[in-house]
């Protein structure tokens, strides 16, 4: 077999991988990579250069910033501000939920937008009656309009962008893609407002974390301790210090230790609260400790993370890093992590490093200014991403280098015939929508992109308008929980099944065809 032949045998055998999704989506991106070269279609460099892409590292910088937003309480407070302003009203409710996770996930990502905005979602349906089905969906398909606000939206948007300054026409710049993302986010917005009611179901999901955005009152009347409410002098939750409480588990080797209120640990970071057995305090003497005591311990943020993380003899009832989130105030870092955002958007918007570069130090700055722990960044990567960019970019490699992408180019535009390049442009699009509807959108845009520039090619049109449909169309991932992460992971809190998905989104999918047709021509000229 020549290497179109063979690059042609691994494209289809991956993307029936993705659709059948027995075996994990890093696994299937090594092996393409490893297959190519085995056949002898890339070279060795040519099949690992997809790890070092500047395109995975700015993926990766995204993550970390989205995790020092998201560790500081950023996004919850913004949450919490803003739909304490729509009262009880429905219209209101899902607009707001809409619009903040478009523009959370026009400065972070569709993920870690959706991630952090669940838990927020979940206990507001709950305080207000409302079935967490009617909520979730729309977040999610929000967050993908949401993505074409930017170009830090999406994996994709970065893709393609680079994919345009490869072909000679330069990169999409930051807020290009705000002149089709704001009609695709008001559409959504519209849409899911007025038909979501009729076909969403009308159901209560998974359960998720608790409500703590009480969480210092409720301790204080748990352990009848002064300083729970939000008057008192000494508050339990501040900027700096917190609570958290540890259960003793059976053997853990601090049974029999003599505790009392007011003691500091042993690592001389926290202090004993209270103590409390079977649910009753035991009083200012001191007991010592069975299984299945419960302490109340105060430290500073980092110490209570620190101490209680790690430490095998106890088991944390709720992670101070969640507490922090939901019941702290902003503190000076929250200040410091938009501080180093907006840097960042100020960098990318006009140019001033390259893309990578921006990332890269955006993400160093929340480590060094102390945002988050070297431990935290790591934990927030990613690898599963990272993994599937960088192992599918040597596909799109071999596609472009073997002449399969003209191929493919050509026998599209003898489909389609001398229809004009509207019909190209829909064409494209209902062919990459279809695909992204089965395997990764990332994965879809590393496969269609390079088959969409030579296309325009082809056609001798601009490569500009080709791309951004393709962008549009991978946005509009709405008909399976598979097509992305974000749909599945509102999947359980939302209690929807497999076939719930497409009642919503085919109006939205339609949505995006109409815009990538008519509107993207008339800003990017054929």
């Amino acid at each position: 077999m020549n290497d179109i032949t063979i690059t042609f045998v691994v494209l289809a055998v991956v993307v029936a991988l993705f659709v059948i999704g027995r075996i994990p989506v890093g696994i299937i991106a090594i092996g393409t990579a490893l297959a190519l070269y085995a056949t002898g279609v890339i070279s060795m460099e040519q099949a690992l250069a997809g790890f070092g892409d500047p395109t995975v590292v700015f993926i990766a910088a995204l993550f970390v910033v989205s995790e020092a937003l998201d560790a500081t309480g950023v996004t919850t407070w913004a949450g919490e501000k803003l739909l304490a302003k729509v009262g009880d009203s429905r219209v209101r409710l899902v607009s707001a939920i809409m619009l903040l996770v478009a523009a959370l996930t026009a400065l972070i990502s569709v993920n870690g937008a959706v991630a952090a905005l669940i838990p927020m979602v979940v206990v507001l349906a709950v305080r207000l009656g409302r079935s967490t089905s009617q909520l979730l969906l729309p977040l999610a398909f929000a967050a993908h309009a949401g993505s074409m606000l930017t170009l830090t939206g999406t994996p994709v948007n970065i893709i393609v962008s680079d994919a345009a300054a490869d072909a000679g026409a330069g990169a999409f710049g930051f807020f290009d893609f705000t002149l089709i993302g704001a009609p695709l986010v008001l559409g959504t917005i519209t849409i899911a407002v007025f038909l979501g009611p009729r076909v969403l179901p009308h159901r209560a999901g998974v359960s998720m974390s608790p409500d703590l955005s009480r969480h210092a009152k409720t301790l204080a009347q748990q352990y009848s301790i002064a300083g729970g409410c939000d008057q008192s002098e000494a508050p339990l939750i501040t900027k700096e210090d917190g609570v958290v409480e540890v259960i003793v588990p059976p053997r853990s080797e601090i049974i029999g230790d003599k505790v009392f209120p007011g003691m500091v640990t042993d690592s001389g970071d926290l202090v004993i609260l209270a103590v409390q057995r079977a649910g009753e305090n035991c009083g200012p003497n001191g007991v010592h400790l069975a299984p299945g005591d419960t302490l109340l311990l105060q430290g500073s943020w980092d110490d209570l993370d620190a101490r209680t993380s790690v430490d095998p003899n106890v088991l944390v009832v709720d992670p101070p890093a969640l507490i922090r989130k939901q019941a702290a105030p902003l503190g000076t870092r929250a200040v410091l992590s938009l501080a180093v955002v907006a840097a960042m958007v100020i960098m990318l918007t006009f140019g001033i490093v390259p893309s990578a570069i921006a990332g890269l130090l955006a993400a160093c700055a929340m480590v060094l200014l102390r945002v988050i722990s070297v431990e935290q960044a790591h934990r927030s990567i990613s690898w599963t991403t990272l993994i599937l960019v960088g192992g599918m970019i040597p596909l799109s490699t071999a596609i472009q280098q073997t002449g399969a992408a003209e191929k493919l180019a050509n026998g599209f535009v003898d489909l389609v015939g001398d229809s004009g390049p509207y019909v190209v442009i829909a064409g494209l699009f209902l062919v990459t929508a279809t695909l992204g509807q089965l395997i990764s959108n990332t994965a879809t845009a590393l496969i269609i992109t390079p088959i969409a520039v030579s296309v325009a090619s082809e056609l001798n049109i601009s490569v500009l308008p080709v791309l951004m449909t393709v962008t549009v169309a991978a946005a509009a991932s709405f008909l399976t929980p598979v097509a992305t992460p974000a749909n599945m992971m509102v999947m359980g809190p939302g209690g929807y099944k497999f076939g719930d998905y497409w009642k919503l989104g085919l109006p939205l999918l339609l949505w995006f065809l109409v815009v990538a047709t008519v509107l993207i021509p008339v800003i990017w000229s054929f």
